[in-house]
């Protein structure tokens, strides 16, 4: 069972976990759309997920459970109301203690390597604030707060803005032993509503976060 970290009549926020990707893959398998019915609860429909989450990437997620709900609630992502907050371990040791990432991204893409998300001056504006949490053994745990909601955007302003890539990221790092993903969780989500309480949810850490040990003390 997939966990609930929020619920009410228009809307539910899961805990995504890491490896299961929101849209079915073209290879077939397991989705976050194949599961839908599990989250229905008896509503007339199954939920739709509002925004996305990288299939590596574990924590909040929106749905809306109805056309008129899903239609406000992308709106207010489109509007950069929503409060996002993510952690994620970078693959070196950042010095600097906070700052903001003002990088345009753009997607390339060749027959070799696929495609993937630069950074590009006639790309698409992209802003990421930043906090480093902790550094320990090689290793940092930043706090991120994305303004915009670009494809990648944490990934390539993590590698391209800060000069370090996310642990384990194979697209704008390199696998790692010590884990088996890209090390980046939404550990939180705030969604204002009109006439309602705000959706507030957060996620607790994943085990293979407190594994790396950058949280004791």
């Amino acid at each position: 069972m997939i966990p609930i970290l929020f619920e009410d009549a228009e809307a539910l926020v899961i805990n995504k976990p890491a490896g299961l990707p929101v849209d079915p893959p073209r290879s077939g398998g397991d989705s976050l759309a194949g599961r839908a019915e599990e989250l229905r609860f008896g509503f007339a429909r199954p939920p739709v997920a509002v925004h996305r989450l990288d299939t590596d990437t574990s924590g909040c997620l929106l749905l809306a459970r109805n056309p008129k709900a899903l239609k406000r609630f992308a709106r207010a992502f489109e509007e950069r109301v929503v409060e996002k907050v993510y952690l994620g371990i970078l693959a070196g040791e950042l010095q600097d203690e906070s700052g903001t990432i003002e990088l345009s991204l753009a997607k390339i893409s060749s027959a070799r390597e696929g495609w993937r998300m630069i950074a590009a001056r006639k790309g698409k504006p992209a802003v990421t604030h930043w906090t480093r949490l902790a550094a320990k053994d090689g290793l940092t745990l930043v706090e991120f707060r994305p303004e915009t909601g670009r494809t990648h955007q944490i990934r390539i302003h993590a590698r391209a803005g800060l000069g370090i890539p996310l642990l384990g990221d194979p697209v704008y790092g390199a696998r790692d032993s010590r884990v088996r993903r890209t090390m980046l969780h939404a550990r939180a989500l705030v969604v204002p509503r009109e006439n309602k309480d705000a959706i507030t949810a957060e996620a607790p850490l994943p085990a293979d976060f407190a594994a790396l040990g950058l949280m004791d003390g």
